[in-house]
């Protein structure tokens, strides 16, 4: 959840500025890094969960709450209409909001089930609902503990062909459409060792930057666990305080209930407090 939002800030700046080097050796976080659309409706989801509201809902209100923020233009059309139903999409929105639903069941069909009705409130094309189930399905593999392989095994069994290097996926295209970024995803995800390596990778792949390190990122939480309290500390000092207030209790409620946030994030105090917080 932390590394999904910080994988959007940190491909933000490279979204329509992708780098020609091979490599991405420079700073993480910027000026630039702000959040997008990516991180919105990663929220929105995991406020869904929490709150026990249709995604629908949730999704139209953080939209129309947070406007301006890169979303696609089919959803855009939704949004402005005050309701938003399925339009058969299969571009990567569905995967890119579908990390929480990763977190919250003990099996992998509820798993799927539930990265399923994420996706088709709006994403309803079949690609568009296995994109979300594939983030998903790594998600929850991975925070099981089964290891790198079952990860990509769990992916690879709804349908993608994941024998692809990144070396062979580099800069082929803007992609965004599921099809065509989870195999990216995954393949960043397979040839890093660590958050800020795959970052850096993702960053170097060009093309879609911030909805692929968004992607990435959520599967590394569940991977190597939570990022470093620097890291933490750049998330919550450039999202909204309601949206890292909904972070603090979905970490809280399903990865960590344990998390201590750095001082100087504005959300400090006891578990007790955050929550009060937010819900009161």
């Amino acid at each position: 959840m932390i590394s999904a939002i910080a994988g959007d800030l940190c491909g933000v700046p490279f979204e329509f500025n992708n780098i020609k080097e091979e490599e991405y050796t420079g700073p993480l976080f910027t000026k630039k890094s702000t959040y997008s659309d990516d991180s919105v409706l990663s929220v929105a989801t995991a406020d869904a969960l929490l709150s026990k509201t249709a995604y629908s809902d949730n999704y139209l209100k953080y939209a129309t709450s947070y406007p301006n923020r890169g979303y696609g233009g089919n959803f855009l059309k939704m949004i402005r209409s005050g309701k938003l139903t399925p339009y058969n999409s299969y571009g990567n929105g569905s995967a890119m909001r579908a990390g929480p639903t990763g977190w919250v069941h003990s099996t992998l069909e509820e798993t799927l089930e539930e990265a399923k009705r994420s996706a088709e409130c709006s994403h309803n094309h079949p690609q568009g609902v296995r994109g979300a189930q594939a983030v998903a399905a790594a998600i929850f593999t991975a925070r099981k503990g089964e290891g790198r392989m079952a990860v990509m095994k769990a992916v690879q069994k709804l349908g993608y062909d994941l024998s692809y290097k990144t070396s062979e996926l580099r800069r082929r295209t803007f992609h965004v459409d599921c099809e065509a970024t989870i195999p990216i995803c995954m393949a960043v995800f397979n040839e890093t060792e660590s958050f800020e390596d795959a970052m850096r990778l993702g960053i170097a792949m060009g093309g879609d930057v911030d909805t692929n390190c968004c992607i990435v990122g959520s599967i590394c939480d569940a991977f190597y666990g939570l990022p470093s309290p620097e890291i933490i500390e750049e998330v919550y000092n450039r999202i909204p305080s309601q949206m890292a207030k909904v972070v603090t209790a979905f970490v809280h409620e399903y990865i960590d209930e344990k998390l201590t946030l750095p001082k100087g994030t504005g959300d400090e105090g006891t578990l007790e407090e955050k929550l009060k917080r937010v819900f009161l």
